[in-house]
């Protein structure tokens, strides 16, 4: 149980961080704090935060939609058309093959992150700090689950670990194999003394192709990772200038920067699977071109 003396101890440390002003401290920073650790694994500001939006989200869902009906409510209708309108978005990018099993990874990704980076918008987010006894500074006490490197290369790592699953499940190692190192020239419209070196080619690009997806996971986190932090710096730095009214412009300019990341790291996903599990899809179209023709 917890003792007297510890709670006393924890209250006071929540009523310093009530009065605690964002613009009492040097700026945002570059890394997720520490709040607590649980046997071997540090609990950041940004673990908890990402939780708590991820469990939020899952309550308003699950209260939007309650039991699916045949005549949707208003609540109902709105989760639908979202991601009915997302799936028709994906389809063609990805192929009709494997959008309805990606279905749910690229939509729980689109709104994970849209979330998340919108969570440095809420109120207390960034600006909230206790007291760190030990070395006589603040700790900031809520921080966007995207505003720690952490939480997005562990993303990314998820992403690519699922879209590796995908095309192997749906593509298959022979047609991953084509796409990496087959010659990609049409041997009907290229002449022989340049379709055959084109091998070699094609072969030596394919190691470059690799290297290539071993750093998406790299590209994709930094990316997410720098757009928030740096709208977090951004608000953190005009609340520190004028609390009311400046920083209204940031709030509309951070919802778009929020909105455009998820849906650009959603896409990219996309665009990874279609560029591998797309294939078929195209060539039957070009026959049922040339068929109706």
């Amino acid at each position: 149980m917890l003792s007297l003396h510890k709670f006393l101890g924890l209250v006071s440390a929540l009523c310093l961080a009530t009065v605690a002003s964002a613009s009492d401290h040097a700026g945002v920073a570059p890394f997720a704090e520490k709040l607590f650790q649980i046997g071997p694994l540090p609990v950041t500001n940004s673990m908890v935060t990402s939780w708590v939006v991820s469990l939020l989200l899952i309550i308003v869902i699950r209260l939007a939609i309650k039991r699916p009906t045949l005549i949707p409510s208003r609540a109902q209708a709105i989760v639908e058309n979202m991601v009915e309108s997302i799936f028709n978005l994906i389809t063609p990018i990805v192929g009709s093959k494997v959008a309805k099993p990606a279905f749910p990874l690229l939509m729980g990704l689109f709104l994970y992150i849209l979330i998340q980076n919108w969570s440095g918008l809420f109120p207390g987010v960034g600006t909230v700090y206790v007291a760190d006894h030990a070395t006589g500074g603040w700790h900031e006490l809520i921080r966007p689950g995207n505003a720690d490197l952490n939480g997005t290369l562990a993303i990314s790592l998820v992403a690519t670990a699922c879209w590796l699953y995908f095309i192997l499940r749906y593509a298959g190692p022979a047609v991953i194999m084509k796409d990496l190192f087959g010659n990609k020239a049409d041997q009907r419209e290229v002449p022989a003394a340049i379709y055959y070196p084109l091998f070699l080619i094609f072969f030596l690009v394919g190691f470059i192709e690799i290297i290539s997806i071993a750093f998406r996971p790299v590209s994709l986190s930094l990316r997410l990772f720098g757009n928030v932090f740096g709208g977090e710096s951004l608000m953190h730095a005009m609340s520190g200038m004028q609390k009311w009214g400046l920083p209204a412009p940031f709030y509309l300019l951070e919802l778009l920067i929020g909105f455009v990341q998820a849906f650009v790291f959603t896409l990219l996903i996309s665009v990874y699977l279609g560029l591998i599990c797309n294939h078929g899809d195209d060539h039957a179209h070009a026959d049922h071109k040339e068929a109706a023709h």
